[in-house]
């Protein structure tokens, strides 16, 4: 008498591999998690190394004059990587400032209250604006530069060769870049607020009809000194992830030029993640403050 098939291994293989489908649906999202956290904190205690290590440096160049920091080549950086930004950043803080007027206008003249756009217009480019935007366009200007020129050095073995002569990469690459960054994303954030409040002043009179007296009046009564400076220490802070990002990506580049490309796209995206992240991080510390 013939017997049925035994189906009950086929079955079990299939509950296994359906378990363990089941299981890798799960882990997943949950590796990729892991090692997206693992390569945040392995790039932010890379960068804290670097910073340490700079400001090390700068210390030693203040209190021992046997060291130098080689103050032409701090020049030069600040002079291709700010003054050449100048142009750049002045027009698109420009372009805000003239958005800024005319999204404004239409609903405050609907309360009759059309002269505060410069009220607003003062508080949100001291404060945020004129900072932000000149970080972003820096970025995207001279952070993917660093990268690429660092980057570049390391692909063609010079970072070796400078190691091999007993001399340090940190100190003859990258804190005269991180000094420029500093320096030129002050100096540009203050621009960027000058530019687009004229841009915005020159809109008003022009256009909106908004009389000169009344627009410098107040905005001058409305902004305070600690608007000014809070944008300008952001800028600051900003400049030091700029550069120190930058220089780290390019210091790390491997793969030839394929890595020298991924450093630079990196960069940018890091930047600009590192500069929204911290400028949440100083408007939540200034409202707990009261400086809001």
């Amino acid at each position: 008498m013939a017997t049925a098939p035994d189906n009950s291994d086929g079955a079990g293989r299939g509950l296994e591999a359906a378990g363990r489908g089941l299981a890798r649906l799960v882990t997943s999202p949950l590796e990729f998690i892991g090692a997206r956290a693992l390569q945040v904190l392995d790039q932010t205690g890379a960068s804290l190394f670097l910073l340490v290590k700079s400001t090390a440096w700068v210390l030693r160049a203040m209190f021992r004059k046997r060291t130098r920091l080689g103050r032409p080549a701090i020049m030069t950086q600040v002079v291709r990587i700010g003054a050449r930004s100048v142009l750049i950043v002045s027009l698109v803080s420009g372009c805000v400032g003239l958005i800024l007027a005319f999204q404004l206008s239409p609903p405050l003249d609907q309360f009759g209250q059309k002269e505060l756009v410069a009220n607003i217009i003062g508080v949100a480019v001291l404060r945020e604006l004129g900072p932000l935007i000149g970080a972003i366009v820096m970025t995207g200007f001279a952070g993917a530069s660093i990268a690429a020129e660092i980057g570049t050095m390391v692909v063609s073995e010079e970072i070796e060769a400078l190691e091999a002569h007993a001399l340090d990469p940190v100190r003859f690459l990258v804190v005269p870049r991180v000094i420029a960054s500093v320096v030129s994303m002050t100096v540009l954030a203050v621009i960027a607020d000058v530019m687009a409040c004229i841009a915005a002043m020159g809109i008003s009179v022009l256009v909106l009809q908004i009389p000169y007296a009344t627009f410098v009046s107040n905005m001058l009564e409305q902004v305070k000194p600690v608007d000014f400076w809070t944008g300008v220490m952001k800028g600051t802070v900003f400049g030091v992830l700029i550069g120190l990002i930058a220089c780290l990506n390019g210091l790390r580049v491997t793969g030839g030029a394929a890595g020298v490309g991924r450093a630079t796209t990196g960069t940018v995206v890091q930047c600009v993640v590192a500069i929204v992240v911290a400028d949440l991080a100083f408007t939540a510390a200034f409202f707990a403050l009261g400086l809001v």
